[in-house]
């Protein structure tokens, strides 16, 4: 059976320069910490024009769930606009960033895996779609906002303003998810790597 992650359950915890706040939706393995996880997705509340906190060893993704967005500036690159509108961007947790804000705050959704011992995909799901895993073990469907439903072949699960469902290969399966209306949806992949030593 899928686990549901409804968003009342989630903690919310302000960051400590006031800059916003950041509410866990998932951690691997369970209870650790900031610095010993293998996978963690949380959405943050960017309220304020920043540097992004580092974390060494850890592949990340964002995608803007609400709010005009924001202009991220990835090490010596050229900054990149990210909005409701963009695909989701992967960039490495310990190259120094930086986030501006468009025009007010941001709620973002983060995806982060330890380099060597997880990977992850993080996509929008526009419209309903068929999820086979893909060679991955771990989907995550969040709902950003709106109503999302997930058709499992012994359950259906209905989401709502940022609820999550944790769904495994091994137990499920193929599976339908599909937005309602105008619906923001995310699908999150993880898979272990295999090679890892350790």
């Amino acid at each position: 059976m899928a686990r549901i992650i409804r968003a009342s359950d989630c903690r919310t915890t302000p960051w400590k320069n006031g800059g916003g706040s950041t509410t866990e939706i998932a951690i691997a393995p369970p209870g650790a910490s900031l610095d010993d996880f293998d996978w963690r997705i949380s959405m943050a509340r960017v309220a304020s024009d920043g540097p992004f906190s580092e974390f060494s060893g850890i592949d990340r993704t964002l995608a803007i769930v609400k709010g005009h967005g924001l202009s991220l500036t990835i090490g010596d690159a050229e900054p990149v606009v990210v909005d409701r509108h963009s695909d989701p961007i992967p960039f490495p947790g310990d190259i120094p960033t930086s986030a501006r804000l468009l025009a007010g705050e941001v709620i973002d959704l983060n995806v982060m895996t330890r380099r060597g011992y997880f990977e992850h995909r993080l996509q929008r799901i526009r419209k309903a779609a068929r999820c086979d895993f893909e060679g991955y073990d771990i989907a995550l469907a969040v709902a950003g906002s709106g109503k999302v439903e997930l058709s499992l072949p012994r359950q259906k699960i209905d989401l709502g303003d940022d609820d999550a469902a944790i769904l495994m290969r091994a137990d499920e399966g193929a599976f339908t998810i599909a937005p309602t209306g105008s619906a923001d949806c995310y699908l999150v992949l993880l898979r272990s790597c295999r090679n890892h030593t350790g």
